[in-house]
């Protein structure tokens, strides 16, 4: 794996104190915590850390984009989520001490802020009220991860390709006012990676969408032109 540039937390990795986990801590208690923060930049493409390798650290997102996947011994891949900014990740083998369960890589040019596991267990021993929301952190994981097996369970492709990509968008589309157009940067192989589908059934319904002008695919990139219309299609679970 590339060395990565490690740098003092600054006022933008600050956002880690928003993150569910640190909520409810007094600012004193808060920026002791974040002191001993680290950011962490990498470039779209790289890896942030794989499948088996030691768990001692957690993660969130300060801004970009993170795919989180199991890879199989053939080469290919399960992708389990994306991840936005504000998102934390890497906290089940921090918890436990044992070897990552998943990868995860840079979808997008992000910065990542870090928190060793014994300073994080430490904060906890300190902070006994603050385990309930590690808990509610791990519910919301299971929560979304139920709903992504069922939507690939039960869902037609169309619905849960429109749903995938509505979810993924969420944040860019929250941070621009107006109408906008927001863009995924996913190739139709990972995207059908995610949605359990093949790159064949997910190239048709964009071919499809783009010619009803739902979207725009250019540049290897897709651009969702009619939100509404995408959000129409996705409340048809």
């Amino acid at each position: 794996m590339q060395l990565v540039k490690r740098e003092p937390l600054d006022g933008a990795g600050r956002l880690l104190g928003d993150c569910v986990l640190f909520r409810g801590l007094d600012a004193v208690a808060k920026d002791a915590l974040l002191a001993r923060a680290r950011l962490r930049t990498f470039k779209a493409g790289e890896t942030i850390f794989l499948l088996g390798s030691p768990g001692d650290t957690m993660m969130a997102v300060v801004s970009g984009q993170v795919r989180i996947s199991v890879p199989s011994a053939d080469g290919r891949e399960i992708v389990l989520a994306i991840l936005q900014d504000n998102d934390v990740f890497a906290e089940i083998a921090m918890l436990d001490g044992k070897p990552r369960t998943a990868e995860a890589h840079a979808l997008t040019a992000c910065t990542i802020a870090t928190l060793a596991r014994r300073d994080v267990l430490a904060h906890f021993t300190r902070h006994p009220k603050n385990w309930l929301s590690l808990v509610e952190v791990l519910c919301e994981r299971l929560r979304r991860t139920d709903q992504h097996v069922a939507d690939v369970a039960f869902l037609r492709l169309p619905v849960r390709l429109a749903k995938a990509m509505l979810r993924m968008t969420s944040i860019e589309m929250a941070q621009v006012p107006g109408p906008g157009d927001a863009t995924i940067r996913l190739s139709q192989r990972e995207l059908g990676n995610f949605v359990g589908a093949g790159r064949e059934g997910v190239n048709k319904c964009l071919r499809n969408w783009q010619r009803a002008g739902l979207v725009r695919l250019e540049n290897g990139m897709i651009t969702i032109v009619d939100r509404s219309a995408l959000e129409q299609l996705a409340a048809q679970a």
